[in-house]
């Protein structure tokens, strides 16, 4: 394998299917077994889950709401993301642990660095649950800090589309395609991989980012086995 350990994010989008919002139960069982089976290579797996199928912040604060508030309402839909991830995982055997920012401890653990580690040394797949704990802070940023904090060398962002373009494809035929990009084109560009925040943790500290199609079966255990998948952004 050419990672040992990864921090998978993905979008809440993902997990509402075509409906657009909510949970699928059918694409929350599908997700759940591919990652069980990259779980059995022997790798060390954390997800970041956004809530965007249930309430995204920035969108609330469009709209009149307190930012602060929208954004509190958010993080709390990354929790309500992770437990249905955490349930489906463990329904087909893969031990997982629920870790958030916002203490809850009813329903999951705190998150605390050196517990993470822990979890991940004894093969639980790890949810980071409820971004940073702090408004105005997304999920990719979220997801950038904690790939720092568990020594991941590898964010994976799973998307709708199969890589990084130019401009977007879903709306211009002739939008190219990019194979590789470095952090600083990234940030220049203005390209849509993730936000300004987490592009620079990344790049500070040497972690690559790969984007790449959720909706292809097959292709986070590609990338995995080091596969050319998606966009690779690197220095």
């Amino acid at each position: 394998m050419k990672y040992k350990r990864i921090l998978l994010k993905l979008s809440g989008e993902a997990l509402a299917g075509k409906v657009g919002s909510g949970i699928s139960p059918e694409i929350l069982t599908a997700l759940a077994q591919e990652i069980k089976e990259i779980h059995q290579l022997g790798l060390e797996l954390a997800l970041v889950i956004g809530g965007g199928n249930i309430h995204r912040g920035v969108a609330g604060a469009t709209k009149g709401m307190d930012r602060t508030t929208s954004d509190h309402m958010g993080m709390l839909a990354t929790v309500i993301n992770s437990l249905a991830f955490q349930d489906a995982l463990e329904r087909i055997g893969v031990s997982t642990r629920v870790l958030s920012a916002i203490e809850m401890n009813k329903i999951c653990e705190p998150y605390i660095r050196r517990r993470a580690i822990r979890h991940l040394e004894k093969k639980r797949v790890v949810i980071f649950a409820a971004g940073t704990g702090n408004p105005y802070f997304t999920t990719d940023t979220a997801a950038a800090l904690r790939a720092n904090e568990i020594d991941a060398k590898i964010l994976m962002k799973a998307t709708k589309v199969d890589g990084v373009y130019d401009r977007d494809p879903q709306l211009y035929s002739d939008a190219k395609k990019y194979e590789r990009l470095v952090y600083m084109d990234v940030l220049k560009q203005g390209l849509k991989v993730m936000d300004a925040a987490a592009v620079s943790l990344c790049m500070e500290n040497n972690i690559d980012i790969i984007v790449f199609n959720l909706l292809n079966p097959g292709n986070i255990k590609r990338i995995v086995n080091g596969e050319t998948i998606g966009t690779l952004v690197t220095k």
